[in-house]
C-alpha cells in the first residue's frame, strides 16, 4: 500500500554531482525542492577518481560558480592538491585541476545541502515516476512513500540497472557495491523512452606503505595554487599533497596480453559501450600495442587515509590479473591491492529525446541530468544538474527556460551536443568540441555568466557589485594601456636591454607593447606601472584581451553570424513531412530533433546546407502568409 508521504515544488533524485547542483539551484530559487538518494552517506561521492577539473572540464566548473553553484567552492574548501594544467600553451586550454580529499568533498557537500532552506534530504529508492494527464507529477519509493511535485529532475548515474563485472563474476550494483535501480529503468521503457546501454569503468585503489615511490617522478601542486571560485581567497590550511608518475612494463603487456581471454569487453560479457577517450588499460594494450608503456598515476585519496588510485590503469580483469598487473609496475613490486577496478553497465536515456532545456520532449515536468544524459564524469554532470535545477525552478515559476549558447558556455557546447547530435559513447567534454574556445577561456567565465546567474537570483548582490568592480578595473587597465607612451629614454633603453627585450626605436603605446610576443604584462608593469593597486588575476585578463584582441574579434564576428540563425526560431509543432525539397534524412532527422531554431537545425547530422536553406525558405514564406479570419 502507498502513502502520500509530501508535496514539493520540485523533485530531484539522486545525489551525486548533478543532483547536488540540481536540488540546489532549485532551492535557491525559491523553489521547495526535495532531494531523494539512496544513500545519504553517497552524497557527492567519487566513484572514479577523486579530483575535479583537467581540459574542459575545469572550464565547466568555473563556470557553474560564475552562475551561482556549488561545486567550485567545494572542491576549494577540500582539495589536497591543485594545478594549472597545459601552462605552456596558448589561454585557451589553461585549465585548473584540482585533487580532492574524497571523504571531505563529501562531508563538505552534505553541509551544504543540510544547511539550504527549501531543501529536504530523504534516503529512498525510487521505483517509479507518477504521471497525470500527461504530465510527470512525482515519484513513488519502494517502500510506496509518494512524492508530489510539480517538476521532477532525474539524476541517476551509473544507478539504472547497474551491473558489475570483474572477469567472470558478475552481480547487479551501483557504484561501490551500491543498490541498482532496475525498476526505475523499467518504468522509463514502459513510459516510451529509448534506452541504451553504456559502460565506464575504475581502477584498483593501493595501500601507499607499500608504494616505492623512490621509483616514480613526484608530481607536485602549484606553490601558489589558484582556485576554481571566484570567491575563494585563501587555500585549505594543510600541505598539499603530491601525485607520483610511473609507467607500465614490457611484463605489464606480457600479462595483460595473457589473459585477454579473460577480459570482459573482450569475451563478450559487456555489452555496454565504453569511453573512448578514457580506455582500460587493456583496450589500450590491443589499440597502441606499438606503445611500449604508457603513464600510470598514483595518486592519493584524501588526508585521513592511505588508499592511492591507480590512474590509468582502469580494469575489469580478473582480481588475481590484477594484482599480479600492479606488481609488475615500477615501484608497486610489492603493492598491495585495496580495492578492485571494475566496469561498471548501465542504462541512459537517448538524449536526443530531450529539449535544450534537457526537459524530456516525452513527459513534460520531467527533466534529466547528468550520466543518465550518456556523459561521463563529475563535471559534465554537475554543469547539467545546474541548468536541470535552473529550468525545473523556472518551469514551476512560469518563467521561460534558460539555454546557454554554445559561444556562451562549454555548459551550452555539451548540452547541444548531447540534444542535438546524442552520443553513441560516454561523452567527454574536450576543448576541441567548442568552435569558439578561445571565448570560452578559464579567466573570464565571471564575464561571459556571472551577469546571467545575477538575472537568475542565485548570484548575491555582494557578489554582483564585487564582479562589477573587477570588470571596470580591467577595462581602466586596458584604456589606460592605451594612451601610456613608452618613450626611448636611456633608463628605458637599459631596462629592455636587462630582459633582453629589443627597445623600440620610438615612443610606443602600452598594448602596442604589450602585444608583442616576447612582452609579458609584468614587464609592461616595470616600464609603465599603473597608478593603482590589480590583483593576479586581473593583470592575466588584461594580458589576454590585448594580446588576443584580433582573435578574439574574428570569433565575435563568427558568433554575430551565427546568432542570426540562432534567433530563427522553428515553431514546435512544424510537420516536416508537408516541407518539399527536404531531403528523407533529413526530414527524418529534424521531425525526430524538433530542433528550435535554424542554428540548432543545422547541426544536426545528415542535414545539409541545401536543406537549410529549403527551410529557411519555407519558413519565410509561411510568415508572409495572410492570416485568415
Amino acid at each position: 500500500m502507498g502513502y502520500v508521504a509530501g508535496e514539493y515544488d520540485v523533485i530531484v533524485v539522486g545525489a551525486g554531482h548533478a543532483g547536488c547542483e540540481a536540488a540546489l539551484a532549485s532551492a535557491r530559487l525559491g523553489c521547495r525542492t526535495l532531494l531523494v538518494t539512496i544513500n545519504l552517506d553517497m552524497i557527492a561521492y567519487m566513484p572514479c577518481n577523486p579530483s575535479i577539473g583537467g581540459p574542459a572540464k575545469g572550464h565547466v566548473v568555473r563556470e557553474i560558480d560564475a552562475l551561482g553553484g556549488e561545486m567550485a567552492r567545494n572542491i576549494d574548501r577540500t582539495f589536497i592538491q591543485m594545478r594549472m594544467l597545459n601552462t605552456g600553451k596558448g589561454p585557451a586550454v589553461h585549465a585548473l585541476r584540482a585533487q580532492a580529499d574524497k571523504v571531505l568533498y563529501q562531508r563538505a557537500m552534505k553541509q551544504t545541502l543540510e544547511r539550504q532552506p527549501n531543501l529536504t534530504l530523504r534516503q529512498g529508492l525510487v521505483e517509479r515516476l507518477i504521471v497525470e494527464n500527461g504530465r510527470c507529477r512525482g515519484v513513488v519509493t519502494r517502500t510506496g512513500a509518494q512524492y508530489y511535485a510539480k517538476a521532477v529532475v532525474l539524476t541517476t548515474g551509473t544507478y539504472l540497472r547497474g551491473r558489475v563485472i570483474m572477469g567472470d563474476v558478475v552481480y547487479d550494483s551501483g557504484p561501490n557495491n551500491q543498490q541498482p535501480a532496475v525498476k526505475l529503468s523499467e518504468n522509463l521503457r514502459e513510459l516510451g523512452f529509448e534506452l541504451v546501454r553504456f559502460k565506464t569503468g575504475t581502477p584498483p585503489r593501493v595501500h601507499g606503505d607499500t608504494i616505492d615511490f623512490s621509483k616514480m617522478e613526484k608530481q607536485p601542486g602549484d606553490e601558489r595554487p589558484k582556485f576554481f571560485s571566484y570567491e575563494t581567497e585563501q587555500a585549505p590550511p594543510w600541505e598539499q599533497l603530491p601525485c607520483w608518475l610511473t609507467y607500465t612494463s614490457p611484463e605489464t603487456h606480457e600479462i595483460i596480453a595473457r589473459n585477454l581471454h579473460r577480459a570482459p569487453m573482450y569475451t563478450g560479457v559487456i555489452e555496454g559501450i565504453g569511453p573512448r577517450y578514457c580506455p582500460s588499460i587493456e583496450d589500450k594494450i590491443v589499440r597502441f600495442a606499438d606503445k611500449p608503456r604508457h603513464q600510470v598515476f598514483l595518486e592519493p585519496e584524501g588526508l585521513e587515509t592511505k588508499e592511492y588510485y591507480v590512474q590509468g590503469m582502469s580494469t575489469s580483469l580478473p582480481e588475481e590479473v590484477q594484482l599480479e598487473m600492479l606488481r609488475s609496475v615500477p615501484g608497486l613490486e610489492r603493492v598491495e591491492m585495496m580495492r578492485t577496478g571494475y566496469a561498471i553497465e548501465y542504462d541512459v536515456i537517448v538524449p536526443t529525446q530531450l529539449w535544450p532545456s534537457l526537459e524530456t520532449k516525452r513527459l513534460p515536468g520531467l527533466f534529466t541530468a547528468g550520466q543518465i544524459n550518456g556523459t561521463s564524469g563529475y563535471e559534465e554532470a554537475a554543469g547539467q544538474g545546474i541548468m536541470a535545477g535552473i529550468n525545473a525552478a523556472r518551469s514551476v515559476q512560469g518563467k521561460d527556460p534558460v539555454v546557454l549558447e554554445r559561444s556562451q558556455a562549454y555548459i551550452g557546447v555539451m548540452i547541444d551536443d548531447l540534444v542535438t547530435k546524442g552520443t553513441n559513447e560516454p561523452y567527454r567534454l574536450l576543448t576541441s568540441r567548442a568552435e569558439y574556445r578561445l571565448l570560452l577561456r578559464h579567466d573570464n567565465a565571471d564575464t561571459r555568466l556571472t551577469p546571467l546567474g545575477y538575472e537568475i537570483g542565485l548570484i548575491s548582490e555582494e557578489r554582483y557589485r564585487k564582479f562589477l568592480d573587477k570588470k571596470r578595473r580591467i577595462e581602466e587597465e586596458i584604456e589606460r594601456l592605451k594612451t601610456v607612451r613608452i618613450r626611448p629614454d636611456d633608463e628605458t633603453v637599459a631596462l629592455f636591454e636587462r630582459h633582453g627585450i629589443t627597445p623600440p626605436s620610438q615612443p610606443i603605446d602600452g598594448v602596442s607593447l604589450l602585444r608583442r610576443p616576447e612582452v609579458s604584462y609584468a614587464f609592461v608593469e616595470l616600464v609603465a606601472p599603473p597608478p593603482y593597486a590589480l590583483t593576479d588575476e586581473i593583470k592575466e585578463r588584461v594580458e589576454i584581451e590585448v594580446k588576443y584582441a584580433g582573435y578574439i574579434e574574428k570569433q565575435l564576428q563568427q558568433v554575430r553570424q551565427m546568432s542570426k540563425l540562432e534567433k530563427k526560431k522553428i515553431p514546435e509543432d512544424l510537420d516536416y513531412t508537408s516541407i518539399h525539397g527536404l531531403s528523407n534524412e533529413a526530414r527524418q532527422k529534424l521531425a525526430q530533433i524538433r530542433p528550435v531554431s535554424i542554428g540548432q537545425a543545422s547541426r544536426i547530422s545528415g542535414v545539409s546546407p541545401a536543406d537549410i536553406s529549403v527551410l529557411l525558405v519555407y519558413l519565410e514564406s509561411r510568415r508572409k502568409e495572410p492570416v485568415r479570419s
